[in-house]
């Protein structure tokens, strides 16, 4: 009994320092933004800001991080969308209908989710620029959604696996088919799957830099690490207290989402575990 105490304490202990760690970086970075511009950071009480609230209105101002954050906000709702909805379908049918041709499909699609999506930049480029789509918001949700496909597909077909079949049996005897089926009855039950997909691949794509920089060149168009980009280098760490107050803008979007998917995630990170 003696023993478990201690292990239980030593393990709590750890668990706290593993968040403090975590937490001292955004914390530097909030009392960074919060500093006053002619303060030195390593001058009084480095822990304690000045809590200079202005900074984040001259930021917001010269980084144009709003126009950033909505460019960022159309492209990951219309990829999670997109991908939702058509790797919703597609897993459905390859868990549902286990024919040669859709057990081809899904092994290709899981070999593409082994090549990174850098590798494709080159002829994707050539191809965006054929359908007109280089700096258009539109083309950047069709790229995304083509590198988070497979990883939809991979998802929702496991999860549907794990449903009865006596659900679609059901749901056709009450004059249910096709795709009636999938949209009333199954899609419903995939949110478990559904929160863990926008978890996984909604940051990736909030944060995407590295398609971003080839197809939306202008600056209108630029999403948030490419806002980012052109602000730090603008000011080449001679504005601290800039910098920091538009990186806490550019996160709090990111942190409101994860708090409110935070449960939907867990459950369906722990029904996957237990059904898989």
């Amino acid at each position: 009994m003696k023993e478990n105490k201690v292990f239980k304490a030593m393990r709590i202990l750890v668990l706290a320092l593993i968040c403090v760690m975590c937490i001292i970086p955004f914390y530097v970075l909030l009392v960074l933004s919060l500093n006053a511009p002619s303060r030195v950071f390593y001058e009084g009480n480095m822990f304690v800001p000045t809590f200079a609230f202005a900074n984040y209105a001259d930021a917001w101002g010269k980084s144009r991080v709003g126009l950033a954050m909505l460019n960022s906000g159309v492209i990951t709702f219309g990829t999670l969308g997109l991908t939702i909805l058509l790797g919703g379908m597609a897993g459905y049918a390859i868990a549902r209908r286990s024919t040669t041709y859709n057990k081809l499909v899904f092994s290709l699609l899981i070999g593409c989710m082994m090549i990174p999506g850098i590798i494709n930049t080159v002829p994707l480029y050539t191809l965006m620029r054929q359908i007109n789509a280089i700096n258009t918001l539109w083309g950047m949700i069709l790229v995304c959604s083509t590198l988070s496909m497979p990883s939809a597909v991979f998802i929702f077909t496991t999860f549907v696996r794990a449903l009865p079949r006596e659900l679609d049996e059901a749901a056709e005897m009450d004059g249910c088919t096709g795709f009636n089926v999938f949209w009333r009855i199954i899609f419903p039950v995939l949110k478990p799957a559904t929160a863990s997909f926008v978890i996984l691949n909604g940051f990736g794509v909030w944060n995407n830099y590295a398609q971003a920089v080839f197809f939306l060149q202008s600056r209108d168009k630029q999403n948030i690490p490419q806002a980012l980009s052109v602000f730090f280098q603008q000011f080449g760490g001679a504005k601290w207290h800039l910098m920091s107050a538009t990186a806490v803008i550019a996160i709090v979007p990111v942190v409101i989402i994860f708090l409110l998917f935070q449960r939907q995630f867990i459950e369906g990170l722990t029904e996957g575990a237990v059904k898989g």
